[in-house]
Order: C-alpha cells, then structure tokens, then sequence
C-alpha cells in the first residue's frame, strides 16, 4: 500500500488529517524539532496521538531532525526513551550522531532520514542504508530519474514530499536565516529570508522565493518509480488546508488504484488545490530543472484564503438541519459546497440561517458562531463547509 502522509502542528490537525484519510501523520516535539514556531506536541499529546492512530489503524513519526549543537544534547536519550515507551512508529532524523545514539543505546525505535540530510544519489542512500536507516525522505530537490535510481540500487522505502512549501535552498543548507537574523534555520528558527523583498541593482521588491510544490500530475508516475511515502508539507497549515489536501490526494490515490482516474479529475484536483493555498504552485523538480516560472522574482501576493466557511458540528436526519461552528462570512444566497471524507462533494444555496439566539438572520458574520441550516443531504460531525468556486461539470 502506497502510504498518504500528513503534517500536524497538533492534536486537533493530528485527528483531522487522519479522518480525512491520511495514513499517518508526522509530528514535533517541543525539543528537537525543526518547526520552533509550530505549536508542537508535548510529550503527553504524542501519547494521545498515537493512541488515537494506532486504534484507527494508522501511523505517527516524531520528527527529531535538529542539527545538533553542543547545548541541544541535554535531554535528548530520555526524549528518545519517552518516544519508544509511547510507541511511535518512527523518528525523523538528520543528525549521524542521533542516529547512532539510537543504535548504542538498542533504543527500540524505527529510523528515518530526514529531507534536512538531502539525499539525492544511491551512493548517499547506501551509506545511510549501511547506519541502520530504514526509510529516507528524498531532498525535495529529486528529479524521477534520481528516484528510479535509488529505488533500484537500495530497495530501500522511500518518501517523497507531493505538496507545500519548498526551500529556495537545496533542502537542509540554507544559512540565510542565519547571517541576517541569527536564527538557525537548521535548529527550528528559519526567518524565510527568501520571502523578504530585496533592492537589486536599483529595483525595490525583489524576491528569490519558489512557488509551492503540487505533484498532483505526477503521483501515478511517482507510485511507478516506488515510492512507498507521499509527503505533504504543512505542520503550520490549519485543517481546512489538511482537510482539503489530504482529501484530495486520498481521492486521487484511490482512483488511481481503481484505474478510474480522468483527466477532468486530475484538473479538478488541481484547481481545488491551487484555491486552498495564498501561493502559486507547481511540480517543481520532477520532470526538469524549474524555471523562472516555477519562481517568484517581483510581484507575489499572498492573500489569506476567506472560503473554509463552517465546520459540521451535528446533523439531525430527521429534520434535516446541520448545525455548523461559522469560520467564515457567509450570507443567505451564497452557493455553498460540502465535502468531507465519507461525503461526495455537493453544493447548494443557501436559503435561510439561524443563529444562536433562535433567530433568522441574512448572514454569518460572527466569527465562531454556532449556527443552524437546512441541508437535504445527510452529513456528519467534522464535514466542511466552503464558498463554492469551482463547477465540476465545466471543467472540460
């Protein structure tokens, strides 16, 4: 089985890229991690999550892919120790010395390398093949030709990254953030340089950033080449980001299996997935080396995506009514979708609203609201609601 894997910046994004059809989820810690920022998971939480994931069948890693400084080693054996007592699946490492550490002291933990050790070549994925490494999270940057290779002189499981950011860097050597900000990209402080305007050669607002990554026309070739892990990017996205993605690669994923895909689809996909994001992306290195198209030089905007509009709470069957937690600003007559894991996407108007206080009202415009509608299909608790943008039926 081709494994689907998902971010979670914590326990709720953890529940929701699972419902929504992950097959597991990558974490962090609060030590150790590369996503300082995020807001982690105590070691109480991962217990949760892996209880969580483990009852529904499915898998948690535990990113531990600091560069190491002499400082960051207190704590680090008894964090390992607490990682296999809770039982996670796998670490996510790039440091050798956490690796070996994790071999002298016969921790009983699954190794990964992390992307952070950029592995593009046979001869890099032997050598860390040789320190015990069962499975490696290519460099973004590996081209099909690069995955083949590998698959074939390793044998070894392989986990590509198919959405989200990319690093203007090769993944892992960036030290921009570093010179400028004295935050250590490869210690969970990276300040993004690249998304920072720039005067060159007397022109303001120069950026050197990439768009972001969508392998969305690819994934069939992908799952040919061997890659046993699809890896979103994203442990700082919200869940209607994870929801949506998630879903929408599940989907494809499966119709693949089943030889169902269309063309109509994939291009459905892709524009459902170029909605739910505030930049441009594209598939990067796979088939060529990118281009100034596959970059930002001048002229990025990056709005803030307005259509996650409600979370389905309840639904009652009998009288057909949903009652949703509101996201976003909505108002009767708007033409609104459903989509959720278990729910065939469907649209609808709306037609009338009801608020806390028992009350008809024209819109949603309080933020959090539990509101109540009439919706004729059934649906269930943690199902979307969003603006309706794209028609299926025209896509061709």
């Amino acid at each position: 089985m081709i494994e689907l894997l998902a971010p979670a910046g914590d326990l709720e994004k953890l529940k929701f890229a699972l419902h929504y059809g992950a097959d597991a989820v990558y974490i962090g810690g609060q030590n150790f991690s590369l996503r300082a920022n995020a807001k982690n998971f105590s070691l109480e939480d991962i217990e949760k999550g892996v209880l969580f994931a483990h009852e529904r069948g499915k898998k948690v890693y535990v990113t531990v892919n600091i560069i190491l400084h002499n400082e960051d080693e207190k704590g680090l054996e008894e964090y390992l120790w607490n990682l296999s007592r809770i039982g996670v699946d796998a670490v996510i490492v790039s440091d050798i010395y956490i690796i070996n550490l994790i071999h002298d002291l016969k921790i009983p933990l699954e190794i990964h390398l992390s992307t952070q050790a950029s592995v593009l070549n046979p001869l890099a994925a032997k050598f860390y093949q040789s320190l015990g490494v069962k499975r490696i999270v290519l460099a973004r940057e590996a081209t099909e030709e690069d995955i083949r290779n590998i698959k074939k002189e390793t044998g070894l499981d392989l986990e590509c990254f198919i959405h989200g950011a990319m690093c203007t860097s090769i993944s892992g050597r960036c030290v921009l953030s570093n010179v400028l900000t004295n935050r250590d990209a490869n210690r969970g402080g990276c300040a993004q340089i690249c998304r920072w305007n720039f005067e060159v050669e007397g022109k303001p607002n120069y950026q050197m950033t990439s768009k972001d990554l969508n392998m969305i026309p690819y994934i069939e070739k992908m799952i040919q080449c061997g890659v046993n892990s699809l890896k979103v990017e994203g442990r700082m996205r919200g869940i209607y980001y994870i929801a949506t993605v998630i879903v929408t690669y599940r989907r494809l994923m499966d119709q693949i299996k089943k030889k169902t895909l269309t063309k109509e689809d994939t291009i459905y996909s892709l524009q459902i997935l170029n909605r739910c994001a505030n930049r441009e992306s594209t598939p990067q290195f796979f088939q060529k080396l990118p281009s100034e198209e596959e970059q930002y030089f001048q002229g990025r905007e990056e709005i803030s995506n307005q259509d996650f509009l409600g979370l389905v709470l309840d639904y009652d069957k009998k009288e057909k009514i949903v009652t949703l937690e509101q996201r976003n600003y909505f108002k009767v007559g708007d033409v609104v979708e459903f989509f959720g894991p278990n729910l065939e996407t469907f649209s609808m108007q709306i037609h009338t609203i009801t608020n806390e206080q028992k009350k008809n009202v024209l819109e949603a415009n309080h933020p959090n609201e539990i509101i109540k509608m009439k919706v004729e299909k059934p649906l269930e608790k943690y199902d979307m609601m969003r603006l309706k943008v794209i028609d299926k039926a025209n896509i061709l």
